[in-house]
């Protein structure tokens, strides 16, 4: 499996080229116990430079400081007071730039979140906040290099589903983020479509 593992390199690149490309990759989480939950991504959005929806538009905080880091890096914030959103730091170091898992296609319930009993296995998952209640992520995990032995890491997409991309029997949607109120014009959110774990909105 280490083959697999997508190296910081790799999300060394403009958010709007690695967004598109984390489309079928696998977002791996590790807990402290061992346990390990896989998702496949499937809804990305890109933030950058010069873009007025990224949180580091206007100067570096506290708060984004690690989004001018080197990639490879997670960035997880707060919204609304209640739900996280987990970040992919891309890019050069000193280029705040970033790409938000927006949806992720689990194989099965994870364990610790029984309290979504009910929902559909499609629909746990299906949305920034939804991915990091299932996956249990939270601000603890913000700053983690995302490598084996971690928390959080990332693997490349299986040679089955990018024959398929390349075939076009699997297609990505290309169209505008969601829920913001600068830069909504930007068409920097990619889905893979067709597919239910997808945000709805």
């Amino acid at each position: 499996m280490q083959l697999l593992t997508v190296d910081p390199c790799w999300l060394a690149r403009p958010s709007i080229e690695v967004a598109p490309d984390s489309i079928g990759c696998t977002l791996v989480r590790q807990f402290s116990n061992g346990q390990i939950i896989k998702g496949l991504i499937v809804e990305t959005e890109a933030y950058g430079p010069n873009d007025p929806a990224c949180h580091a538009y206007r100067r570096q905080t506290p708060r984004n400081q690690v989004m001018f880091g080197p990639a490879g890096v997670s960035y997880i914030y707060l919204i609304y007071g209640r739900y996280h959103c987990l970040n992919l730091v891309t890019d050069r170091e000193g280029i705040a730039s970033a790409i938000l898992i927006r949806a992720l296609q689990l194989k099965y319930e994870p364990d610790a979140i029984a309290q979504h009993q009910g929902l559909k296995l499609d629909r746990i998952a299906a949305g920034p906040g939804k991915l990091c209640q299932a996956l249990q992520i939270n601000l603890s995990l913000n700053g983690q290099l995302l490598q084996p032995g971690q928390a959080l890491w990332l693997e490349h997409r299986q040679p089955k589903f990018q024959k398929d991309l390349d075939q076009q029997i699997l297609n990505l949607v290309q169209t505008t983020r969601i829920g913001l109120s600068q830069g909504a014009n930007l068409p920097w959110r990619w889905y893979l479509r067709n597919c239910p774990d997808v945000s709805k909105f």
